[in-house]
């Protein structure tokens, strides 16, 4: 019997053990508050599917933009030693394009969530 056939057939096995086993011997002693909707003990203020402004998703996807570039400088960061100098101004490249992008959003008030009382 080979290692992968093994845990096919293992896997689920375990699986439903452990989830009798868990039925079996766990404590269960709800109480009004434990089942309720937040565990806190606050009743909820509001609707929890209310509209979001478009600017909260607007800050989200510019910093998966900009989490992205840690991703993709830390292996230069790693490999820095063994790089030649053109791989160095490649990735000084890539940062001024990213500086550049950035004062653009930035330019075009994507950061801002309140307006200024100056501009009314």
């Amino acid at each position: 019997m080979s290692t992968l056939t093994f845990f096919v057939l293992f896997i689920p096995v375990l699986t439903l053990v452990l989830l009798v086993v868990n039925q079996l011997l766990a404590v269960n002693k709800p109480y009004s508050e434990k089942v309720s909707p937040y565990e806190c003990g606050f009743t909820p203020l509001g609707d929890a599917r209310q509209k979001f402004s478009v600017q909260f998703y607007l800050v989200a996807i510019l910093f998966i933009v900009f989490d992205l570039e840690v991703l993709f400088l830390f292996p230069f960061a790693v490999s820095l030693y063994e790089v030649s100098s053109m791989g160095f101004w490649i990735v000084i490249i890539f940062l001024i394009i990213l500086t550049i992008g950035f004062v653009y959003e930035w330019s075009k008030g994507a950061l801002k969530f309140t307006k200024d009382p100056r501009e009314a």
